[in-house]
């Protein structure tokens, strides 16, 4: 799930990023053009109650962003709520959040 709220200027959205794992996950990591996919700052999002996890990041207003979560450091998984998809060189696909 991607909820968004936008600064009272509109140059920045915060988004929510909520992601409930298909399998029983210790770890996911938020990785996306916004942190150089890790290189830049890994984010880890936090493990709720309901088995799911959050993360809350402050992007630039009116971009599109690729992202996907890796989940215990070896699975990459895509939002099933995301704004698109994209393939990506690998073959799979990267989802896509709009600002």
């Amino acid at each position: 799930m991607l909820k968004k709220n936008y600064t009272k200027t509109g140059k920045f959205c915060r988004v929510t990023f909520k992601f409930h794992p298909e399998a029983e996950a210790e770890s996911i990591q938020l990785m996306g053009d916004f942190n150089e996919w890790g290189t830049k700052k890994k984010q880890m999002l936090k493990k709720c109650k309901d088995g799911s996890f959050s993360l809350t990041v402050s992007l630039p207003a009116n971009s599109n962003y690729r992202f996907r979560y890796l989940c215990n450091e070896n699975s990459w998984q895509n939002d099933q709520n995301a704004d698109g998809y994209e393939w990506n060189k690998f073959g799979s696909q990267n989802a896509i959040v709009n600002t």
